[in-house]
């Protein structure tokens, strides 16, 4: 056990250690994600209501990062990893965070509803609630399974972004969710191969730990495969152009082949392979959705217009 899992407080908690809390390296790629959705989207929404949907989906992913670190802080301050997140440190309380948590997802989605319209307060609701209640209290400690089905909360985004624009929901945002939902295994997974003394030492049912290494190696073989077929797939039903399905076919051909590295990884030490791919699952989620926002605004048109909007 670290040292940081009994840190006790050693000064006032700073402007900084609340923003930690929010997780600001995962809210970037969830508004990010939510910007797509918006920016796709059909229809016009004023610059002033998409600004408040952006707000309040990063206020929400903020929170759910909080209550995550709240309610895990006791395995926080067992891995290398988070040992020097504010509670194992011992800056911000536990009780602290979980109100300080609380109180921004109720204004993100009260906020939602307010400035923006009732289903995408409800999608908000809903991607919080799963993620604190589903993924961080019920299956992160249960399953090897939790990051396939905890993924779904962090792949909402593009959807409520897109009901933010046209105040409902059609097979075009689904399919934008599920790139993400794919993409959640193989990028977790890749870190949990070269962090698994970590979460086994927490006791946590990550993949590796609990299925061995060579299994979870298939795995991520078989995710990124899916993955290929699929981000194609805005451009076959009209959401993306010509300049969309070149960077789905180049980088998830990319992500492919580095997961085929990693399927014949032997360094079980270092997982130089897994280590390279777990940046590469970044780049290509940025990619993918960066370019659909970019043929958007310069106006490249769709490859196919399909009846999917």
């Amino acid at each position: 056990m670290t040292t940081a899992a009994f840190g006790a407080q050693t000064r006032a908690a700073t402007v900084g250690d609340y923003f930690a809390l929010l997780k600001p390296r995962v809210m970037s790629l969830v508004v990010f994600t939510g910007l797509a959705g918006i920016v796709v989207a059909p229809g016009h929404v004023h610059p002033m209501v998409a600004f408040a949907a952006l707000l309040c989906i990063a206020l929400g992913a903020g929170a759910s990062g909080a209550l995550n670190m709240a309610y895990d802080s006791d395995i926080d301050g067992l891995m290398t990893r988070t040992a020097t997140r504010p509670i194992p440190l011992g800056r911000i309380s536990r009780e602290e965070a979980l109100s300080f948590g609380w109180w921004i997802a109720a204004a993100s989605v009260a906020m939602m509803d307010l400035f923006v319209n009732e289903l995408a307060a409800a999608l908000l609701a809903f991607t919080i609630l799963f993620y604190v209640g589903i993924y961080t209290l019920w299956l992160k400690r249960r399953t090897p399974q939790n990051i396939v089905i905890g993924g779904l909360a962090g792949a909402l985004p593009p959807a409520i972004g897109w009901a933010a624009v046209t105040g409902g929901l059609s097979a075009a945002p689904l399919i934008l969710v599920a790139i993400t939902f794919f993409w959640t295994p193989p990028h977790f997974w890749a870190l949990a191969l070269y962090r698994s003394d970590d979460y086994a030492r927490a006791g946590i049912p990550m993949m590796p730990v609990v299925n061995g290494k060579a299994h979870t190696r298939r795995q991520i073989f078989v995710y990124s495969l899916l993955l290929l077929p699929l981000g194609l797939a805005p451009a076959l039903i009209g959401l993306g152009g010509p300049l969309y399905a070149a960077a789905a076919l180049a980088f998830g051909g990319w992500l492919v082949a580095d997961a085929i590295l990693v399927l014949r990884e032997r360094d079980e030490i270092r997982e130089p392979a897994a280590r390279k791919l777990f940046g590469i699952s970044i780049l290509y989620l940025f990619a993918l959705f960066a370019t659909l926002i970019a043929e958007r605004l310069i106006g490249i048109a769709p490859l196919h217009i399909g009846a999917w909007m």
